[in-house]
Protein backbone atom coordinates (compact mmCIF):
# COMPACT_ATOMS: atom_id res chain seq x y z
CA UNK A 1 0.00 0.00 0.00
CA UNK A 2 2.73 2.54 0.64
CA UNK A 3 4.33 1.65 -2.64
CA UNK A 4 1.86 3.13 -4.47
CA UNK A 5 1.54 6.38 -2.51
CA UNK A 6 5.16 7.97 -4.63
CA UNK A 7 3.22 6.08 -7.89
CA UNK A 8 0.00 7.76 -7.40
CA UNK A 9 1.69 11.13 -6.48
CA UNK A 10 4.19 10.47 -9.29
CA UNK A 11 1.27 10.68 -11.82
CA UNK A 12 -0.77 13.22 -10.41
CA UNK A 13 2.66 15.66 -11.02
CA UNK A 14 2.48 14.17 -14.56
CA UNK A 15 -0.75 14.96 -15.47
CA UNK A 16 -0.75 18.16 -14.10
CA UNK A 17 2.24 19.10 -16.39
CA UNK A 18 0.85 17.72 -19.50
CA UNK A 19 -2.08 20.43 -18.90
CA UNK A 20 0.73 22.96 -19.43
CA UNK A 21 1.62 21.92 -22.66
CA UNK A 22 -1.78 22.05 -24.41
CA UNK A 23 -0.85 23.93 -26.91
CA UNK A 24 1.89 21.55 -28.29
CA UNK A 25 -0.67 18.54 -28.66
CA UNK A 26 -2.46 18.09 -32.12
CA UNK A 27 -5.24 20.13 -33.10
CA UNK A 28 -8.35 17.75 -33.88
CA UNK A 29 -11.47 19.47 -35.36
CA UNK A 30 -14.62 17.69 -36.27
CA UNK A 31 -17.12 19.71 -38.40
CA UNK A 32 -19.81 19.30 -41.78
CA UNK A 33 -17.66 22.14 -43.73
CA UNK A 34 -14.80 23.65 -43.85
CA UNK A 35 -12.61 26.54 -45.64
CA UNK A 36 -8.79 26.44 -45.44
CA UNK A 37 -7.08 29.72 -47.05
CA UNK A 38 -3.53 28.99 -46.73
CA UNK A 39 -1.99 32.32 -47.92
CA UNK A 40 -4.14 34.03 -45.41
CA UNK A 41 -3.40 31.51 -42.48
CA UNK A 42 -7.08 31.11 -42.20
CA UNK A 43 -9.23 28.16 -41.35
CA UNK A 44 -13.16 28.26 -41.27
CA UNK A 45 -15.11 25.46 -40.03
CA UNK A 46 -18.78 25.18 -39.69
CA UNK A 47 -21.59 23.09 -38.55
CA UNK A 48 -21.57 21.83 -35.00
CA UNK A 49 -18.20 22.57 -34.87
CA UNK A 50 -15.58 20.59 -32.34
CA UNK A 51 -12.21 21.60 -31.95
CA UNK A 52 -9.70 19.71 -29.30
CA UNK A 53 -6.12 19.74 -28.25
CA UNK A 54 -5.06 18.36 -25.25
CA UNK A 55 -7.54 18.94 -22.45
CA UNK A 56 -8.56 22.11 -24.49
CA UNK A 57 -12.02 21.63 -25.79
CA UNK A 58 -13.65 24.17 -28.19
CA UNK A 59 -17.57 23.77 -29.23
CA UNK A 60 -19.38 26.48 -31.49
CA UNK A 61 -21.43 26.23 -34.65
CA UNK A 62 -18.90 28.31 -36.27
CA UNK A 63 -14.88 28.49 -35.21
CA UNK A 64 -11.88 30.18 -37.14
CA UNK A 65 -8.75 28.72 -36.82
CA UNK A 66 -6.28 31.99 -37.76
CA UNK A 67 -2.23 30.67 -37.91
CA UNK A 68 1.11 31.99 -38.91
CA UNK A 69 2.72 29.36 -40.50
CA UNK A 70 2.33 25.79 -38.60
CA UNK A 71 1.32 28.04 -35.51
CA UNK A 72 -1.76 28.19 -34.29
CA UNK A 73 -2.02 32.27 -33.28
CA UNK A 74 -6.05 32.60 -32.33
CA UNK A 75 -9.30 30.71 -32.26
CA UNK A 76 -12.34 32.02 -32.64
CA UNK A 77 -15.76 30.39 -31.81
CA UNK A 78 -18.76 31.72 -32.42
CA UNK A 79 -22.15 30.65 -31.20
CA UNK A 80 -25.87 32.08 -31.06
CA UNK A 81 -28.48 32.55 -28.38
CA UNK A 82 -29.97 29.15 -28.50
CA UNK A 83 -26.57 27.53 -28.43
CA UNK A 84 -23.51 29.37 -26.77
CA UNK A 85 -19.95 28.87 -27.90
CA UNK A 86 -18.70 26.82 -25.58
CA UNK A 87 -14.61 26.21 -24.12
CA UNK A 88 -13.39 23.78 -21.62
CA UNK A 89 -10.05 23.00 -20.24
CA UNK A 90 -8.06 21.45 -17.86
CA UNK A 91 -5.86 23.79 -15.80
CA UNK A 92 -2.64 22.91 -14.02
CA UNK A 93 -3.62 25.21 -10.64
CA UNK A 94 -7.21 24.20 -9.98
CA UNK A 95 -9.08 21.07 -9.18
CA UNK A 96 -11.63 21.29 -11.60
CA UNK A 97 -12.03 21.63 -15.41
CA UNK A 98 -12.67 25.40 -15.89
CA UNK A 99 -15.54 25.93 -18.53
CA UNK A 100 -17.16 29.16 -20.21
CA UNK A 101 -19.47 30.02 -22.54
CA UNK A 102 -20.22 33.33 -24.57
CA UNK A 103 -21.97 34.30 -27.82
CA UNK A 104 -18.07 34.49 -28.70
CA UNK A 105 -15.00 33.40 -27.61
CA UNK A 106 -11.66 33.99 -28.53
CA UNK A 107 -8.40 32.03 -27.51
CA UNK A 108 -5.71 33.86 -28.06
CA UNK A 109 -2.99 30.72 -27.88
CA UNK A 110 0.42 32.60 -27.60
CA UNK A 111 -0.73 34.95 -24.74
CA UNK A 112 -2.96 32.23 -23.19
CA UNK A 113 -6.21 34.35 -22.53
CA UNK A 114 -9.79 33.86 -23.50
CA UNK A 115 -11.86 36.42 -23.95
CA UNK A 116 -15.59 35.83 -23.92
CA UNK A 117 -18.27 38.30 -25.39
CA UNK A 118 -21.99 38.41 -24.97
CA UNK A 119 -23.32 36.79 -22.40
CA UNK A 120 -20.85 35.34 -21.38
CA UNK A 121 -19.95 33.48 -18.09
CA UNK A 122 -17.11 31.19 -16.69
CA UNK A 123 -16.76 28.32 -14.16
CA UNK A 124 -13.84 28.13 -12.15
CA UNK A 125 -14.56 25.54 -9.16
CA UNK A 126 -16.88 26.51 -7.26
CA UNK A 127 -16.72 29.46 -8.19
CA UNK A 128 -19.38 31.80 -11.25
CA UNK A 129 -18.65 34.51 -13.09
CA UNK A 130 -21.08 36.34 -15.61
CA UNK A 131 -20.94 39.69 -17.74
CA UNK A 132 -20.90 41.26 -20.55
CA UNK A 133 -17.35 40.76 -20.79
CA UNK A 134 -14.74 38.25 -19.57
CA UNK A 135 -11.11 38.06 -19.71
CA UNK A 136 -9.46 35.10 -18.66
CA UNK A 137 -5.66 35.31 -18.35
CA UNK A 138 -4.51 31.02 -17.85
CA UNK A 139 -0.74 31.60 -16.87
CA UNK A 140 -1.49 34.06 -14.07
CA UNK A 141 -5.23 32.87 -13.00
CA UNK A 142 -6.55 36.36 -13.14
CA UNK A 143 -10.57 37.19 -13.82
CA UNK A 144 -11.73 40.45 -15.39
CA UNK A 145 -15.29 41.18 -15.87
CA UNK A 146 -17.01 44.07 -17.28
CA UNK A 147 -20.75 45.02 -18.28
CA UNK A 148 -21.61 45.00 -21.70
CA UNK A 149 -20.87 47.52 -23.93
CA UNK A 150 -24.96 48.68 -23.75
CA UNK A 151 -25.03 48.35 -20.05
CA UNK A 152 -27.67 45.54 -20.41
CA UNK A 153 -25.49 43.01 -19.01
CA UNK A 154 -23.85 44.06 -15.69
CA UNK A 155 -20.94 41.90 -14.56
CA UNK A 156 -22.08 38.98 -11.37
CA UNK A 157 -20.16 36.61 -9.46
CA UNK A 158 -20.29 33.60 -6.94
CA UNK A 159 -17.77 32.39 -4.97
CA UNK A 160 -17.22 29.98 -2.79
CA UNK A 161 -14.60 30.23 -0.30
Amino acid sequence: MNKLIPLFISLLSFTSYAFIDDNKAPVDVKAQTVIIDKPSGLSTYTGNVEVTQGSLMLNAEEIQIFSIGQTISKMTAKGNKKKLAYYKQNQPNQLHFVEAGALTITYFVDKQLVRLEGSAYLVQGFDYFSGGILDYDIKKDKIVAKKSKNGAQRVKFKIKL
